[in-house]
């Protein structure tokens, strides 16, 4: 069930593993999708918004956790690449014990400061409560965002793009079942949507887990092999907190620009919200060609087979590219049409809004596409460091937006905060690749 990357043509070897990851986002996506369809029309436009004002702190706090278990998975990779299955076992032990650690620490924090943090966003009174409701069971559930994310993370590592996607798509099925129960049937508002989204996460997790035991002997972890490992920790604390971090400093910018979005009012936060969960849907083929190079960089950086990096970077930049056509010809055409399911057709502004906002980000797609190649590209080379320092750049972006941008130009303001921060996150990562893989080939050269 695991694929060895290191062998073959690179653009088979990318579509064949990108493929399920890509139907596992979509699922992902139709589930926030569908959950937003079910706030907003059975609840209405204000808890819409409650749900959407949470979206920045939640990409803040839950990016953080996934960031790190995704470090963590790199040199989990890189030993199976090099072929050390033992010294991959212990790299997975210590995954688990310094994911409960970093779990319970994160929950504590999180709950008790979520008020705070919504409060400082300038949330509008009217639906800071349900934003409160909303978010706090969401940071309670964030043992069930690590587990999920480490296993599959770790069975990623190995190749194996397939059975992460099964039990994604079983916690999308799950979750949109228990959305309606709640919301509907048991009349819990945006709380209900909340626990919807936690249950499915445990479900996933704990299903994801059980079959990893059963189904790798490979992943079997003997005797000593569990003895937590300081160094072992140190090398994957070095891979996964940069990444986490990146998420969360680009996520600051988006905090900023949340903010100022907050302050044009809920129809402004509902509009953003029904724009992002589209945008979100649009974007997944991007969020597969990064997760695919992270374990393709990963497992030929492991094999020192070098040469490899840049013809799967090619062939990963031409689906991108062709892909971002497609995206753009959705927006133009389907925009408006894709906001009704959201509100009803006599919300205008919202609307309109919507397909503005879906304009504005489709065109400047392969700069995404770009952004999330490389990058993953680049950590899973072992750099993660340089994920900060990108996510600075998209921070700054963003923040620019939000200080100026948005007070100069309203919610045109908002719609070009992305792309400016995809266009900032490229002028720095594409030369950063250039550099790290001549830093590579120097320690080939050196059989450091």
């Amino acid at each position: 069930m695991t694929k060895d990357m290191t062998k073959g043509n690179p653009m088979k070897l990318i579509l064949s593993f990108a493929v399920p990851l890509l139907f596992g986002f979509y699922f992902q996506q139709f589930y926030n999708l569908v959950d937003s369809i079910i706030v907003g029309r059975f609840l209405g436009t204000q808890d819409l918004a409650a749900v959407g004002a949470t979206g920045s702190v939640n990409f803040l706090i839950i990016g953080f956790c996934m960031g790190i278990c995704n470090g963590f998975a790199i040199p989990v990779a890189h030993k199976f690449g090099a072929g050390d299955y033992s010294g991959m076992r212990r790299y997975v032990a210590n995954c688990a014990w310094l994911g409960i650690g970093f779990s319970v620490v994160m929950t504590l924090v999180t709950t008790l400061a979520c008020r705070q943090i919504l409060e400082w966003m300038r949330t509008p009174a009217n639906i800071i409560d349900g934003s409160y409701r909303y978010i706090l069971v969401i940071f309670i559930g964030i043992p069930f965002t690590f587990l999920y994310n480490i296993v599959s993370g770790v069975i990623r590592a190995l190749g194996d793009s397939k059975t992460p996607v099964f039990f994604l798509v079983m916690s999308s099925f799950i979750n949109i079942g228990l959305d309606l129960f709640f919301i509907v049937n048991l009349k819990t508002g945006v709380v209900g949507a909340a626990w919807a989204t936690v249950i499915a996460q445990a479900l996933s997790g704990v299903g994801c887990l059980l079959f990893m035991i059963k189904k790798y002997e490979i992943l079997h972890i003997r005797g000593e092999e569990w003895m937590p490992d300081g160094h072992k920790m140190s090398v994957l604390c070095g891979m996964g907190v940069p990444m986490g971090l990146q998420y969360s400093i680009t996520a600051i910018g988006s905090v900023i620009l949340q903010s100022a979005t907050n302050t044009l009012g809920s129809d402004a936060v509902a509009s953003v919200t029904a724009a992002g969960r589209i945008s979100g849907f649009l974007a997944c083929p991007f969020d597969a060609m990064g997760s695919t190079m992270a374990t393709y960089g990963g497992q030929n950086v492991g094999a020192g087979k070098l040469e490899r990096l840049g013809q799967g970077l090619k062939s990963c930049v031409l689906l991108g590219a062709g892909y971002s056509v497609i995206a753009l010809m959705v927006a133009l055409f389907a925009g408006a049409p894709l906001a009704t399911l959201f509100v009803s057709a006599s919300e205008t502004t919202i609307i309109g809004n919507v397909r503005m906002f879906l304009i504005f980000n489709t065109v400047f797609y392969f700069p995404l596409a770009l952004v999330n190649i490389i990058r993953f590209l680049i950590q899973g080379m072992g750099f993660p460091t340089f994920a900060i320092l990108a996510g600075v750049f998209e921070m700054l972006a963003r923040t620019l937006a939000g200080l100026v941008l948005v007070p100069l130009f309203g919610f045109t303001g908002v719609c070009m905060g992305n792309p400016i921060a995809w266009i900032f996150a490229d002028a720095f990562l594409i030369p950063a690749y250039i550099h790290v893989r001549k830093v590579l080939q120097r320690r080939l050269e050196a059989g450091v």
